[in-house]
């Protein structure tokens, strides 16, 4: 383990000038560029293509969480301007979502210094209806404060004050505040589930006659929901990465995809993104905990470092029905857990086959885990984004990774 721990950052730098980062999406969807690495060589295409180049029976998996209006905007009677950044909720997801007043949530908070004590609250419409929305602070530690919102009238859903009083809360690296625009095109078409405060980006490129397209062409699909934390813009501060932290997040998983995903092995699993990859990798390793600490293990959590401890050899096939087993057993139609997994080079990928995925800023463990796919290739691979006018990281173009 000491070696994967030991890897300088400083190796997955490289010059990303500010011009290169697209500040807006495209007017369409699938028209951004395609980078392939396939059979070792590196192509240009468009997204819209992508089918071209995918391998036969593939299967795509994309992540479903939807991106709340995390970004709330409280005045105090000095005028002074507080900014609320929901997190998550301290409990459930979907119930946090579906609950009255009051509910509680971890969040950041901006000019923190300014708000000591007391309520804070701002008047909107719900509805037509007039709402008063309050933040109370309970409990602060060195991560996030602990807030409780309250409203009246009490009896409306926190989904639809959020989506009322919030907005969305862009990448801190595009500079710019949130649009009306964005509000479409910071989802995914495929977005159902609330709950993350970062988009999946390389879904963004994915239209709907597209993926009718592509089924055509006979691929398939299944989706995973992982709520993506604000520790996604989080980059690698320390000089070596055994030194960074990993951030938890919440991922969902439906007993159907654990079927298909052992009625693929053997054949092209493809995720669209690295939150779908994390996800599907997890299961592998939520599989190996199952069978070392046994069926009512819980809670079901991924540490960070986990997969580079010494383990006996499971089969991909072997984990994944000991996590099926897992949900029988509990009478369960989907796994809920949490994952930290660190993907970084000298990991294996066990799941995956390829990865449809975006371009990731330096010094990122998103780039790591896109050096523990291809390896040394990425830089190869962002030295020809960067030559041939590629656009960056969130609004930007795409990337087909098939080791």
């Amino acid at each position: 383990m000491n070696a994967v721990k030991d890897i300088s950052i400083e190796a997955y730098d490289y010059p990303l000038p500010d011009e290169r980062i697209a500040k807006y999406p495209l007017p369409e969807r699938d028209a951004s560029k395609l980078l392939v690495l396939k059979d070792n060589e590196i192509s240009e295409s468009q997204f819209k293509y992508v089918g071209d180049f995918l391998p036969k029976d593939a299967l795509l998996v994309f992540n479903e969480t939807k991106v709340i209006r995390a970004r709330l905007q409280f005045h105090k009677a000095t005028g002074s301007r507080i900014e609320v950044f929901c997190l998550e909720p301290e409990k459930d997801y979907q119930m946090a979502f579906s609950a009255c007043s009051p509910v509680r949530w971890k969040c950041l908070i901006g000019n923190a210094k300014r708000w000591k004590e007391g309520l804070l609250s701002m008047e909107l419409s719900v509805g037509g209806k007039p709402v008063v929305l309050s933040a109370e602070r309970i409990a602060q530690n060195d991560q996030y404060a602990e807030i409780e919102f309250s409203w009246k009238p009490d009896n409306l859903s926190f989904a639809s004050v959020l989506e009322a009083a919030g907005e969305i809360p862009l990448p801190p690296y595009l500079h710019r505040d949130a649009e009306p625009d964005d509000r479409e095109r910071y989802q995914t078409v495929f977005a159902r589930y609330d709950g993350s405060v970062a988009a999946p980006t390389a879904g963004l490129h994915f239209t709907q006659p597209l993926i009718a397209a592509l089924r055509e062409k006979g691929f398939s699909f299944d989706e995973v929901t992982l709520h993506v934390g604000a520790g996604t813009f989080k980059p690698v501060s320390t000089d070596t990465i055994g030194e960074h932290a990993m951030h938890s997040e919440t991922i969902i998983v439906r007993k159907s995809l654990i079927q298909n995903l052992i009625a693929q092995i053997g054949k092209p699993i493809i995720p669209v993104g690295t939150t779908s990859t994390r996800t599907l990798e997890s299961l592998y390793w939520i599989g190996l905990m199952l069978k070392e600490q046994g069926s009512d293990l819980r809670p079901l959590h991924v540490e960070q470092w986990f997969p580079y401890e010494d383990h006996e050899p499971l089969s991909v096939a072997e984990a994944l029905h000991l996590v099926l087993d897992y949900l029988n057993r509990h009478g369960l139609t989907c796994l809920e857990a949490s994952t930290a997994l660190m993907i970084a080079p000298s990991y294996k990928m066990r799941v995956i086959t390829g990865l449809i995925t975006n371009f990731h800023q330096p010094k990122s463990t998103l780039l790591l885990l896109v050096s523990a796919l291809i390896g040394e290739r990425w830089k190869d691979c962002y030295r020809f984004a960067l030559d041939h006018g590629f656009r960056f990281l969130s609004y930007g173009d795409s990337c087909l990774f098939l080791p």
